[in-house]
């Protein structure tokens, strides 16, 4: 027998209640939420915030020092670019549940994202450490640690 049609707008609505308030919740989150990266030589550590944004730059162990202005720039260029990946895959992790379909009502399709289009293609490139975890995890999946860093 088909559920009635009031207790399926109870539903619907005890959902839509229950997204707000998460979305509430991440969009708090994500308003204070920083990754910071380390270039691959080792000589600069840069921060990203919340909307990508370079909010941070170390020069590390004095190491710049002995860097020509190429190799330096190079350096802060390639953290920086690393920080503001790290966030926009948690910014693709913490939005992903809010695009899934609603498993309490079939009516609630939810909706893509082109994160591609949103934040570039490398977001969705797998790098060396996604491939340490194996190729059946989506390289998004696991953008954070266990505390919220790499």
């Amino acid at each position: 027998m088909a559920e009635p049609l009031e207790k399926r707008l109870e539903k619907a609505m005890a959902e839509l209640q229950a997204a707000q308030e998460a979305v509430a919740r991440t969009e708090r989150e994500l308003r204070t939420a920083s990754f910071a990266a380390v270039s691959s030589d080792r000589a600069v550590r840069a921060t990203a915030g919340p909307q990508g944004e370079l909010t941070g730059i170390e020069f590390l162990e004095n190491k710049y020092r002995d860097m020509s202005p190429q190799e330096l720039a190079a350096s802060v260029l390639e953290a920086a670019s690393a920080a503001r990946l790290k966030m926009n895959r948690h910014v693709m992790k913490a939005m992903a549940p809010f695009a899934e379909p609603s498993s309490d009502v079939p009516e609630l399709k939810g909706f893509e994202l082109d994160w591609e289009r949103i934040f570039g293609p490398e977001v969705l490139r797998e790098d060396d450490e996604d491939t340490a975890r194996g190729p059946a995890t989506p390289a998004w999946r696991d953008a954070l640690g266990d505390e919220g860093e790499d």
